[in-house]
């Protein structure tokens, strides 16, 4: 029993990635976000998961949770189990190492919202130094 649960624990621990910061500024380029804001969003990134692509958030205080390198919330954007939301997105999806469905996702957000959707960018990155991520290119 033991042996299953190491097992089963160590199987979860790789299916997490957690980007270096270059390497997610490089990502989110190559995905189609624009040049002039990766800053913006490396910062709300590592504000928000780490850069941890398997967090998950939460509970928050209308029950709900954050998922994936954005923290998309459960209550508005994604369905846990199946797709659903304002994204059309599993939750699950949001928490993969395949950070596409999250891109897509979090520009929705952003175009719907701008930035200050984001709890983690109002207060770590708003008005705030960036990450200075010239020398990753």
């Amino acid at each position: 029993m033991k042996v299953i649960a190491v097992l089963l624990f160590l199987f979860g621990l790789s299916q997490a990635k957690r980007f270096s910061q270059c390497n997610l500024a490089k990502e989110l380029l190559a995905q189609g976000l624009p040049r002039n804001e990766l800053a913006d969003w490396v910062c709300l990134v590592e504000a928000e998961s780490s850069r941890d692509t398997s967090k998950k958030g939460g509970p928050n205080r209308n029950g709900s949770y954050d998922h994936g390198l954005f923290q998309i919330n459960d209550k508005y954007w994604c369905k846990n189990g199946q797709k659903g939301g304002d994204c059309n997105v599993k939750c699950e999806d949001l928490r993969a190492d395949d950070i596409s469905a999250s891109i897509k996702c979090a520009q929705k957000v952003k175009k719907r919202h701008g930035f200050n959707a984001w709890y983690g960018w109002k207060n770590n990155c708003k008005g705030k130094p960036l990450p200075n991520i010239n020398n990753c290119f």
